[in-house]
């Protein structure tokens, strides 16, 4: 899924029409939405063809990715801080509410804000009022839209005490899923053409097309990375290849198929992004806040895939995360950094399932 500058997202499948459809029929109201779905489904692409598609398409669209940022810079991020305020605020800083004033605002990730962010969160949708970072009063209120998106279990994390249920009232006023590419393989061709149609116009690329065999290869995968994962291959594809036609060859290995004659192919284990990462960490030795993190908070890589990685280290040492640690190649003293990363993103698994 792809939106271009009128909010048109790509895709043949009906599902992805009643989902257009349902945009614009979301887009005529200022209601507060949440978008839920799997990592890099394209949450924020629906995100911005709502807005494009409503009566503020004129005004700002702002996106902030609440995993991306600690606390604190999470704040004056969203609200803004005066001059002084703390160290390096060296002067009066809008913020992203402020700046999206009547335009529309994304908090892409919203389950990972901490519960004193939510509080603050709450009293802004309550007010509409803005108090900066190291204010002394509440500023003028604004007018933004708000549209939050998630691949969390919201009201799980309610139960489990971790997100405010008054917050997840008031953010989920609409509520859209958007479904993995799995579910919509129709999509998958037309999405390809349309990355490949993007990458090879004027570029001097050698590639320009993509063989009807390697094309069906691509449209079976089953794509854990959705269309992020879909897009990377196609754009490493153009650049690294030597000939005008994608073949089956130049495939990466977890898409070609493991042999011709396989009579149920969907059912034998396909090498994963973890596989890869592993490989990275245990054979050409790199460190995992090099290999792994980066991609983590670029959402390149989903909290399932570090999951998964994480699991496959635990396996390997016997359920000691030192030990694990080590195999991701970290220095003695980042240890406690990697143990609070893991439980912050909610990736620590039970270490004595491997004992």
């Amino acid at each position: 899924m792809r939106n271009s500058v009128d909010g048109r997202l790509i895709g043949a499948s009906p599902i992805m029409a009643e989902l257009s459809q349902e945009i614009d029929r979301i887009a005529r109201s200022d209601a507060k939405v949440l978008i839920t779905g799997e990592s890099c489904v394209g949450k924020e692409l629906v995100a911005r063809a709502v807005h494009s598609r409503g009566s503020r398409a004129s005004r700002p669209f702002a996106a902030v990715n609440c995993a991306g940022i600690p606390e604190t810079l999470l704040e004056s991020e969203l609200f803004g801080h005066v001059r002084g305020s703390f160290t390096g605020a060296y002067r009066d800083k809008p913020g992203k509410f402020e700046m999206a004033d009547r335009g529309t605002i994304l908090l892409d990730e919203i389950g990972e804000m901490t519960m004193r962010m939510q509080g603050l969160l709450l009293r802004f949708l309550e007010t509409g009022e803005i108090q900066k970072v190291g204010a002394d009063r509440m500023g003028s209120p604004v007018n933004v839209r708000i549209i939050s998106s998630t691949n969390r279990d919201l009201r799980g994390m309610v139960k489990e005490g971790t997100f405010r249920e008054d917050l997840l009232y008031r953010i989920n006023v609409i509520h859209v899923t958007v479904p993995p590419l799995r579910e919509r393989r129709e999509d998958i061709i037309p999405l390809i053409r349309f990355f490949l149609g993007q990458l090879t116009e004027s570029n001097g690329h050698v590639v320009h097309s993509i063989s009807t065999e390697a094309m069906a290869l691509l449209a079976e995968h089953n794509w854990p990375g959705n269309v992020r994962e879909l897009q990377n291959v196609i754009e490493r594809l153009v650049v690294t290849g030597r000939n005008e036609v994608v073949g089956p060859d130049d495939l990466p290995p977890d898409i070609r198929r493991p042999s011709p004659g396989a009579s149920r192919p969907k059912r034998e284990r396909r090498r994963t992004i973890a596989d890869d990462l592993y490989a990275q960490l245990i054979e050409q030795h790199l460190s995992f806040w090099t290999a792994v993190y980066p991609l983590y908070m670029q959402r390149e890589i989903s909290r399932d895939n570090v999951r998964d990685l994480v699991r496959k280290g635990l396996e390997e040492a016997r359920g000691n995360y030192k030990i694990v640690a080590r195999l991701f190649n970290m220095e003695q003293r980042e240890y406690k950094r990697f143990l609070n990363f893991l439980r912050k993103h909610d990736c620590q698994l039970p270490y004595k399932e491997y004992r």
